[in-house]
Order: structure tokens, then C-alpha cells, then sequence
């Protein structure tokens, strides 16, 4: 699935030119490779994950992670293929949604690089249409097992300790999965609308109907103008009270959603805000995913917006 929101991250790679990449990288390959193995997260989620598993026996980054900005207009810098240059382990969502990273993972080549693509690890085909697989319930207890896994083949003397973090890992998301079963129990069936698929999956494992047509999530996701009988049918989710909680992405707004959460707010609609990089600061991936099934929680059974996690 390719987002054409991804346009100026190509356009920076046309600019830049792979030649730059292939330099820059060439220079960083000899430089010494002292202290341990760097991993990278794409994505701030897979970071965070990737951290609970390898440290301190491997050293961890992400690339996006500002949860204030729209994730598909990120754009590459040269500090990026430093990074990537460095790496023994990349973690991709996969699906297009950062397709941007596989040219300069190509271009930066290293030997005893492993490249995991989270939509592969999952074995969804490559035409599904959501990519937000981080809110999926089965998605980081894969991710924590591949990257234990991954970390075993550099550090083979912490082989153990990696194993265990990704068992920790798994069983530290208990809350967040008896959050989702207690709500789907009580609650299952409720209506939402959004503005686009970001939060689908756990809504979905949540019981929740999603009235929204699929049409104008992907519109909407795609940076591409939404026909106007999906517009008109979204509004009508509104305005007629068909919904019970509008799941509004923080992350990527425009001018047709913003008239849909002013919208929301004038119908008494409660909103829950969605991420699609991890809010900052004081959130792990478990702590985030516990928030945003509270926030939901809170707008079914009370009625109360939380457009905002903040710690």
C-alpha cells in the first residue's frame, strides 16, 4: 500500500541523490564500531519496543517520533543514513507507510544488517489497506520475539536476557488486553466514526462498529480529497448522533477534518484523540495503548473527550 502522502520523502531522495547515501555511508562504514550493536525503530512504537528487549546490551534509536507532527511528511536528512549506516537491525512498519527508509537501506549496505518488516512478521499481504499495524494487539509481542531473536544472533552471550524481555514484554500488555476484552464485553457494538484508519485495529478488537466509510479513511490517509457523498455521509454520523465517540487522529489534520471535530464538539459527540507516533513524554508502548482504551472507555461510559494524552 503506497500513501502518496509520501511524496516529499521521495522527492528528497531524488534531490539528495542515492550517490550522497552511498558516500556518506562508505565513510561511516569505517569508522569503528566500538560499544554495542545499534538497532533502529522507524518509527518511535518499534523503538520503544526494541529498547524493552535489548537494553542495555544494544543500543536503540528512532527516526520518527515527534508526536506532533504528521508522520507521512516526514523527510530523510543526512543524519538519517548515518544512523542507518550504523545499524544491525532495522525495524519497518512496512505496507508503504515508510517505504521511504528501503532506498537508503539499499544504498548504506552492511553485511550483517537484518531488516525486519513488521507487516512480513505479521504474514499480511501487501495489499492491506490499513498500515497502522502498532494499535493491532498481536503486532509487538511478534516484534518483541523477532528482535530477541535478531539481538541473540549479535549479542549470542545475552541470548537469555533477550529472551526473557520479550517474554516480560509480552505479558506486560495483560492489562491492555483485559481493558480491550472488559470493554468489548460491555460496550461491543458501540458506533464510532473517525477520520481515518489509525486506531481501526483496536477499535475493531474492541468490539466497536466503524461507521465511517472506508473510502474517505483512506482519502483522508492518502492526503487525497474525499468524495463529497463520503464527506456528506461522515457529517451525517454527526450531526444525526449515529456515533457514540468521534476517534479523531491528532496527527494529521486538515481543514475538512477540522470542520468534522468542530462538528463532533457541537453535537455533544465525545472525541478521542489518536496517535500515530508515540505522545511524549513518559509513555512506553503499554502505558500509550492502556491510554487510548481509557480514553475510549471514558467516552462511551461518561462521555468525556480526551483529545490530548499528556503525562
Amino acid at each position: 500500500m503506497m500513501d502518496t502522502r509520501d511524496r516529499p520523502r521521495w522527492r528528497w531522495l531524488i534531490l539528495a541523490g542515492l550517490a550522497g547515501y552511498v558516500a556518506l555511508a562508505a565513510g561511516c562504514a569505517r569508522q569503528a564500531n566500538n560499544g554495542p550493536p545499534v538497532a533502529i525503530g522507524v518509527e518511535s512504537q518499534y523503538a520503544n519496543v526494541l529498547s524493552q528487549v535489548g537494553s542495555p546490551y544494544v543500543t536503540v534509536r528512532a527516526i520518527e517520533t515527534n508526536p506532533n507532527t504528521d508522520p507521512h511528511e516526514f523527510e530523510a536528512s543526512p543524519a538519517v543514513a548515518r544512523e542507518v549506516a550504523r545499524a544491525r537491525l532495522v525495524v519497518e512498519n512496512g505496507l508503504g507507510y515508510d517505504a521511504w527508509i528501503e532506498p537508503i537501506i539499499a544504498a548504506v549496505p552492511k553485511p550483517d544488517r537484518r531488516v525486519l518488516v513488521v507487516s512480513q512478521l505479521l504474514g499480511l499481504p501487501a495489499d492491506t489497506v490499513n498500515p497502522h499495524l502498532w494499535y493491532g494487539v498481536r503486532t509487538m509481542p511478534a516484534v518483541a520475539r523477532a528482535a530477541a531473536a535478531a539481538f541473540a544472533a549479535m549479542e549470542p552471550a545475552h541470548a537469555a536476557y533477550f529472551a526473557a524481555n520479550a517474554r516480560r514484554f509480552d505479558s506486560s500488555l495483560a492489562p491492555w488486553r483485559a481493558q480491550i476484552a472488559a470493554f468489548r464485553a460491555r460496550y461491543g457494538g458501540t458506533p464510532v466514526a473517525v477520520t481515518e484508519p489509525v486506531a481501526d485495529l483496536l477499535l475493531q478488537a474492541a468490539g466497536c462498529r466503524i461507521l465511517t466509510p472506508l473510502a474517505l479513511q483512506l482519502a483522508v490517509m492518502n492526503g487525497t480529497d474525499p468524495a463529497p457523498q463520503d464527506v456528506a455521509a461522515e457529517q451525517t454520523l454527526l450531526r444525526d448522533r449515529l456515533v457514540k465517540v468521534f476517534v479523531y487522529n491528532q496527527q494529521v489534520t486538515n481543514a475538512m477534518t477540522a470542520s468534522l471535530l468542530q462538528l463532533a464538539r457541537a453535537e455533544h459527540i465525545p472525541v478521542v484523540g489518536v496517535y500515530e507516533t508515540m505522545p511524549q513524554p513518559g509513555y512506553d508502548y503499554q502505558s500509550w495503548m492502556l491510554a487510548e482504551m481509557q480514553a475510549l472507555r471514558a467516552a462511551v461510559a461518561h462521555g468525556v473527550s480526551t483529545t490530548t494524552l499528556g503525562r
